[in-house]
Protein backbone atom coordinates (compact mmCIF):
# COMPACT_ATOMS: atom_id res chain seq x y z
CA UNK A 1 0.00 0.00 0.00
CA UNK A 2 1.59 3.24 -1.15
CA UNK A 3 -0.72 5.54 0.75
CA UNK A 4 -2.32 4.92 4.14
CA UNK A 5 -4.78 7.24 5.80
CA UNK A 6 -5.85 6.67 9.37
CA UNK A 7 -8.75 8.56 10.93
CA UNK A 8 -9.55 7.16 14.37
CA UNK A 9 -12.33 7.93 16.84
CA UNK A 10 -13.03 7.10 20.47
CA UNK A 11 -14.17 3.54 19.77
CA UNK A 12 -10.77 2.70 18.24
CA UNK A 13 -8.72 4.16 21.06
CA UNK A 14 -6.97 1.92 23.56
CA UNK A 15 -5.77 2.37 27.13
CA UNK A 16 -7.98 5.41 27.89
CA UNK A 17 -6.77 7.86 30.51
CA UNK A 18 -8.21 11.12 31.86
CA UNK A 19 -5.10 12.84 30.48
CA UNK A 20 -5.02 11.24 27.03
CA UNK A 21 -6.33 8.57 24.71
CA UNK A 22 -4.14 6.67 22.30
CA UNK A 23 -5.08 7.14 18.65
CA UNK A 24 -2.26 5.18 17.01
CA UNK A 25 0.87 3.31 17.96
CA UNK A 26 3.52 1.27 16.20
CA UNK A 27 7.24 0.65 16.70
CA UNK A 28 8.15 4.22 15.73
CA UNK A 29 5.15 6.43 16.56
CA UNK A 30 2.78 7.14 19.41
CA UNK A 31 -0.14 9.47 18.68
CA UNK A 32 -2.54 10.62 21.40
CA UNK A 33 -5.49 12.92 21.93
CA UNK A 34 -4.40 15.22 24.76
CA UNK A 35 -6.95 16.46 27.25
CA UNK A 36 -7.19 20.14 28.20
CA UNK A 37 -5.06 21.16 31.17
CA UNK A 38 -2.35 18.56 30.59
CA UNK A 39 1.26 19.63 30.05
CA UNK A 40 3.04 18.09 27.08
CA UNK A 41 6.41 18.46 28.83
CA UNK A 42 7.25 19.19 32.45
CA UNK A 43 7.66 22.76 33.62
CA UNK A 44 8.26 24.71 36.82
CA UNK A 45 4.90 23.63 38.26
CA UNK A 46 6.12 20.07 38.68
CA UNK A 47 2.75 18.76 37.48
CA UNK A 48 2.71 15.39 35.71
CA UNK A 49 3.30 15.78 31.98
CA UNK A 50 2.13 13.81 28.98
CA UNK A 51 5.71 12.69 28.39
CA UNK A 52 5.94 11.26 31.91
CA UNK A 53 2.58 9.52 31.65
CA UNK A 54 3.34 7.99 28.27
CA UNK A 55 6.79 6.80 29.31
CA UNK A 56 5.14 5.03 32.22
CA UNK A 57 2.55 3.54 29.84
CA UNK A 58 5.29 2.23 27.51
CA UNK A 59 7.41 0.90 30.37
CA UNK A 60 4.51 -0.96 31.96
CA UNK A 61 2.89 -2.21 28.76
CA UNK A 62 6.06 -3.56 27.16
CA UNK A 63 7.97 -4.29 30.39
CA UNK A 64 10.91 -2.18 29.25
CA UNK A 65 13.89 -2.02 31.62
CA UNK A 66 15.75 1.24 32.24
CA UNK A 67 14.89 4.58 30.72
CA UNK A 68 12.23 4.79 28.02
CA UNK A 69 12.92 6.89 24.92
CA UNK A 70 10.08 9.16 23.83
CA UNK A 71 10.85 12.08 21.55
CA UNK A 72 8.72 15.23 21.57
CA UNK A 73 8.03 16.21 17.96
CA UNK A 74 5.71 19.17 18.58
CA UNK A 75 3.70 20.68 21.44
CA UNK A 76 0.30 22.03 22.33
CA UNK A 77 -0.42 24.72 24.90
CA UNK A 78 -1.56 23.36 28.25
CA UNK A 79 -5.15 24.69 27.99
CA UNK A 80 -5.71 23.15 24.53
CA UNK A 81 -6.63 19.64 23.48
CA UNK A 82 -6.06 17.40 20.49
CA UNK A 83 -3.56 15.41 18.46
CA UNK A 84 0.00 15.17 19.75
CA UNK A 85 2.65 13.08 18.00
CA UNK A 86 5.62 11.44 19.72
CA UNK A 87 8.56 9.46 18.34
CA UNK A 88 9.47 6.14 19.93
CA UNK A 89 12.85 5.92 18.18
CA UNK A 90 15.65 8.41 17.55
CA UNK A 91 15.44 7.71 13.80
CA UNK A 92 11.75 8.61 13.75
CA UNK A 93 12.38 11.75 15.84
CA UNK A 94 15.08 13.00 13.48
CA UNK A 95 13.00 12.48 10.36
CA UNK A 96 9.82 13.93 11.85
CA UNK A 97 11.69 16.98 13.14
CA UNK A 98 12.94 17.56 9.60
CA UNK A 99 9.42 17.28 8.16
CA UNK A 100 8.00 19.70 10.72
CA UNK A 101 10.86 22.14 10.10
CA UNK A 102 10.25 22.01 6.34
CA UNK A 103 6.46 22.27 6.82
CA UNK A 104 5.79 18.90 5.19
CA UNK A 105 2.99 18.15 7.65
CA UNK A 106 -0.58 19.39 7.73
CA UNK A 107 -2.01 20.62 11.02
CA UNK A 108 -5.68 21.57 11.23
CA UNK A 109 -7.29 23.05 14.32
CA UNK A 110 -10.89 23.60 15.26
CA UNK A 111 -12.03 26.10 17.85
CA UNK A 112 -15.10 27.65 19.39
CA UNK A 113 -15.01 31.45 19.21
CA UNK A 114 -17.36 34.09 20.53
CA UNK A 115 -19.79 35.59 18.04
CA UNK A 116 -20.07 35.04 14.30
CA UNK A 117 -17.24 36.28 12.04
CA UNK A 118 -18.49 38.55 9.29
CA UNK A 119 -16.64 36.51 6.66
CA UNK A 120 -17.38 32.79 6.54
CA UNK A 121 -13.81 32.19 5.46
CA UNK A 122 -10.76 34.42 5.25
CA UNK A 123 -7.00 34.65 5.53
CA UNK A 124 -5.43 36.58 8.40
CA UNK A 125 -1.98 38.15 8.41
CA UNK A 126 -0.45 39.94 11.39
CA UNK A 127 2.95 40.60 12.88
CA UNK A 128 3.28 39.07 16.33
CA UNK A 129 5.51 40.17 19.17
CA UNK A 130 6.00 37.71 22.02
CA UNK A 131 6.35 39.03 25.57
CA UNK A 132 7.95 36.28 27.72
CA UNK A 133 7.26 38.21 30.93
CA UNK A 134 3.53 37.50 30.74
CA UNK A 135 3.75 34.63 28.22
CA UNK A 136 1.59 36.45 25.73
CA UNK A 137 1.80 37.50 22.09
CA UNK A 138 0.53 40.78 20.63
CA UNK A 139 -0.68 41.28 17.06
CA UNK A 140 0.08 44.29 14.85
CA UNK A 141 -1.23 45.12 11.36
CA UNK A 142 2.26 45.87 10.05
CA UNK A 143 5.86 45.02 10.84
CA UNK A 144 7.24 46.38 14.11
CA UNK A 145 10.54 45.71 15.92
CA UNK A 146 10.97 42.07 17.05
CA UNK A 147 7.80 41.00 15.26
CA UNK A 148 7.35 37.81 13.25
CA UNK A 149 4.88 37.48 10.41
CA UNK A 150 1.92 35.20 11.19
CA UNK A 151 -0.49 33.82 8.60
CA UNK A 152 -3.50 31.55 8.89
CA UNK A 153 -6.76 30.85 7.11
CA UNK A 154 -10.07 29.89 8.66
CA UNK A 155 -13.44 28.53 7.55
CA UNK A 156 -16.65 28.60 9.55
CA UNK A 157 -17.69 25.00 10.20
CA UNK A 158 -20.88 25.79 12.10
CA UNK A 159 -22.65 28.72 13.72
CA UNK A 160 -24.12 28.17 17.16
CA UNK A 161 -26.33 30.52 19.16
CA UNK A 162 -23.61 32.80 20.57
CA UNK A 163 -20.53 31.08 19.20
CA UNK A 164 -19.00 29.74 16.00
CA UNK A 165 -16.88 26.70 15.30
CA UNK A 166 -13.97 27.56 13.02
CA UNK A 167 -11.51 25.32 11.21
CA UNK A 168 -8.05 26.88 11.13
CA UNK A 169 -5.12 26.11 8.83
CA UNK A 170 -1.78 27.47 10.00
CA UNK A 171 0.67 28.78 7.42
CA UNK A 172 3.21 29.78 10.08
CA UNK A 173 3.83 28.49 13.58
CA UNK A 174 4.09 31.36 16.04
CA UNK A 175 3.63 31.52 19.80
CA UNK A 176 -0.10 31.51 20.64
CA UNK A 177 -0.74 32.36 16.99
CA UNK A 178 -4.34 31.17 16.64
CA UNK A 179 -5.32 32.60 20.00
CA UNK A 180 -3.75 35.96 19.21
CA UNK A 181 -4.98 36.38 15.65
CA UNK A 182 -8.58 35.35 16.31
CA UNK A 183 -8.69 37.66 19.32
CA UNK A 184 -7.34 40.51 17.19
CA UNK A 185 -10.15 39.77 14.71
CA UNK A 186 -12.64 40.33 17.53
CA UNK A 187 -13.57 36.69 18.11
CA UNK A 188 -11.56 35.28 21.03
CA UNK A 189 -11.58 31.56 21.71
CA UNK A 190 -14.14 30.49 24.29
CA UNK A 191 -12.56 30.30 27.75
CA UNK A 192 -9.38 32.14 26.76
CA UNK A 193 -9.29 34.92 29.34
CA UNK A 194 -5.71 35.82 28.39
CA UNK A 195 -6.86 36.81 24.92
CA UNK A 196 -10.17 38.49 25.62
CA UNK A 197 -12.80 35.86 26.41
CA UNK A 198 -15.45 37.20 28.76
CA UNK A 199 -15.41 34.16 31.06
CA UNK A 200 -13.36 31.08 31.80
CA UNK A 201 -14.38 27.46 31.23
CA UNK A 202 -15.12 25.35 34.31
CA UNK A 203 -12.00 23.21 33.77
CA UNK A 204 -9.77 26.20 33.05
CA UNK A 205 -9.11 25.04 29.50
CA UNK A 206 -9.86 26.80 26.24
CA UNK A 207 -11.87 25.56 23.28
CA UNK A 208 -8.97 25.21 20.87
CA UNK A 209 -8.58 21.66 19.58
CA UNK A 210 -5.82 20.19 17.39
CA UNK A 211 -8.26 18.30 15.22
CA UNK A 212 -6.20 16.71 12.46
CA UNK A 213 -2.56 15.92 11.79
CA UNK A 214 -1.28 14.47 8.53
CA UNK A 215 2.31 13.24 8.27
CA UNK A 216 4.53 10.90 6.29
CA UNK A 217 5.53 7.83 8.27
CA UNK A 218 9.26 8.18 9.04
CA UNK A 219 10.19 4.66 7.87
CA UNK A 220 7.29 3.33 5.78
CA UNK A 221 6.94 6.63 3.85
CA UNK A 222 3.16 6.22 3.77
CA UNK A 223 0.76 9.09 4.43
CA UNK A 224 -0.91 8.96 7.83
CA UNK A 225 -3.83 11.11 8.91
CA UNK A 226 -5.00 11.28 12.52
CA UNK A 227 -8.15 12.95 13.81
CA UNK A 228 -8.82 13.58 17.48
CA UNK A 229 -12.41 13.36 18.78
CA UNK A 230 -13.77 16.60 20.23
CA UNK A 231 -13.65 17.18 23.99
CA UNK A 232 -16.66 15.73 25.79
CA UNK A 233 -18.65 18.79 26.86
CA UNK A 234 -21.87 20.53 25.95
CA UNK A 235 -20.49 23.12 23.54
CA UNK A 236 -18.53 20.59 21.46
CA UNK A 237 -21.41 18.13 21.49
CA UNK A 238 -23.41 20.76 19.62
CA UNK A 239 -20.87 20.78 16.79
CA UNK A 240 -21.62 18.27 14.06
CA UNK A 241 -18.80 15.80 13.41
CA UNK A 242 -17.57 15.13 9.89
Amino acid sequence: MSNLEISLTNKNSIKPSPAYEILFEDNHLLVVNKSRGVLVQGDQTGDPSLVDLLKTYIKNTYQKPGNVFLGVVHRLDRPTSGVVLFAKTSKALSRLNEDFKNRKVEKIYRCIVSGHPQQQQAKLKHWLVRKPKNNKSYAYPKAVPNAKEARLSYTTVQQLDRYSCLEVHLETGRHHQIRTQLSQMGHPIKGDLKYGADRSNPDGGIDLHAFRLQITHPTLKTSLRFEAPYPKDSIWSAVASD
